[in-house]
């Protein structure tokens, strides 16, 4: 029986969080008002030869997660693996010389390079400080990995300040002093998103020579799914720094299957003017990612939600919000004073899955009545399928919710593929999850 091959990079359960601070003197003190969890348990395997693309929104994680595989960003839990050895925990002593194989390429080339360096002695820096090649032999690996990134011929930019090159030309700078240094794994992020649009394509060629030629293995962190379709072997869709659906980039693009991954590919222009524009795109915004909702973190924009997905009182709010602008002036200005703003649906649940909210004015029988109405009127909404009972008392209007769900990333039978949703697997009730995260 043939074994697999090992991985190149494995990455197990990774955590990145950064803490909030309030003012000059949280920071000073150490002190917290919340944490970005920018990524959320990521579970990776990246085969030697590779080309990933790690695709999502802005604020889901993506650049977060390329420089914690390199160190730039220190994990706060959770494993990464290159080649067997582990590399969360390594002091930055022990941590550099494996930066020789771990190479990144930035997203703007104009901030990448010291503008007051030639492009020559930025190259020959890096050669070494990793102690690299012989001094007298230092300049022909410089005029090699210049050329090699289509700079020739070299002497026409070697002794040139990153000022006097376009943007193009920078970018391949910058990639010149990446491979100089022989690595095997390149992590470019939105390597192309700041060029011109004529200069795009080449860029991509290039990288794709180089994996060609170099044996290169690449993480691709873009939101452009166009270059992802064209450049990469297999596609990780990231939301809120959690991975929810991957698999080979031609399978994602014909068959998705988790409903952001739709949303991406419905949100991409098409230049057929005749075509119009669609209607059922993700509704709201992007959570905050120091507070993301319960369960799934897309349920509030999904158009695909149901019961078990993680509904919660903010989600009322947001109902109610959507509702506020389809009345009349009189109606908003008197529904709006009755409920108050925002913070009072935020309270923390008596017990789990049953959310409060107090009137701002007048009674909690007619907020009530302003949910039904809403529910009534709206019966198809997804958050109602998630209500089990809405009752008033003299003071608070009480909801109980059907049990959340936490999906899990996991295959999709008959397919390559693996998502993250409950319209695909069993959801595991969020008490069961809890215990779970406790016992391990």
């Amino acid at each position: 029986m043939q074994t697999k091959p090992e991985p190149l990079l494995s990455i197990s359960d990774l955590h990145v969080d950064f803490a909030l601070r309030k003012n000059a003197v949280a920071r000073l003190l150490g002190g917290s008002s919340g944490t970005v969890h920018a990524v959320d348990g990521v579970n990776i395997a990246l085969a030697e030869g590779e080309v990933l693309g790690v695709v999502g929104e802005s604020g889901s994680g993506k650049s977060t997660l390329g420089r914690a595989l390199l160190g730039l960003v220190r994990p706060t839990g959770g494993s990464v693996r290159y080649r067997g050895q582990e590399l969360v925990g390594l002091s930055e002593s022990k941590l550099r010389p494996l930066r020789r194989k771990l190479q990144m390429v930035f997203q703007d080339p104009h901030a990448s390079l010291n503008p007051s360096m030639t492009v020559g002695r930025a190259i020959s820096d890096a050669l070494r400080i990793h102690r690299l090649y012989p001094g007298d032999e230092r300049e022909p690996a410089v005029v090699a990995a210049l050329e090699r990134v289509g700079l020739a011929p070299a002497s026409r930019f070697i002794n040139k300040y990153p000022g006097e090159l376009s943007g193009g030309q920078k970018q391949r700078a910058v990639i010149a002093r990446a491979i100089a240094l022989g690595p095997e794994l390149l992590v470019a992020d939105e390597p192309i998103s700041m060029l011109d649009m004529s200069v795009r394509a080449k860029i991509l060629g290039l990288l794709d020579e180089l994996k060609r030629d170099l044996g290169l293995t690449y993480v691709y962190i873009t939101h452009d799914l166009a270059s992802a379709r064209f450049f990469c072997d297999r596609i990780a869709i990231m939301y809120l720094g959690k991975i929810v659906e991957t698999g080979p980039t031609a399978e994602i693009f014909d068959n998705p299957r988790h409903p952001y991954t739709k949303a991406l590919l419905r949100a991409v222009p098409d230049p057929d003017p005749s075509h119009g524009i669609p209607r059922d795109l993700p509704r709201g915004e992007v959570p905050d990612a120091s507070d993301p909702p319960a369960g799934c973190p897309f349920h509030p924009r999904c158009p695909e939600s149901f019961a078990p997905c993680g509904w919660q009182m903010r989600d009322v709010r947001m109902i109610l919000e959507q509702r506020w602008t389809t009345v009349d002036p009189e109606q908003y200005a008197r529904e709006e004073r009755l409920a108050g703003d925002a913070a009072r649906f935020n309270e923390p649940e008596p017990s789990p899955g049953v959310g409060i909210v107090r009137p701002a004015a007048g009674r909690a029988e007619e907020l009530l009545a302003v949910l039904e109405d809403e529910r009534d009127t709206h019966p198809e909404e997804p958050l109602w399928h998630g209500v089990r009972s809405m009752v008033a008392d003299d003071r608070a209007v009480r909801i109980e919710f059907v049990e959340r769900g936490v999906p899990r990333l996991l295959p999709v039978a008959g397919s390559s593929v693996s998502v993250s949703c409950h319209h695909y697997h069993d959801p595991v009730p969020e008490s069961v999850a809890s215990e779970s995260a406790a016992v391990s």
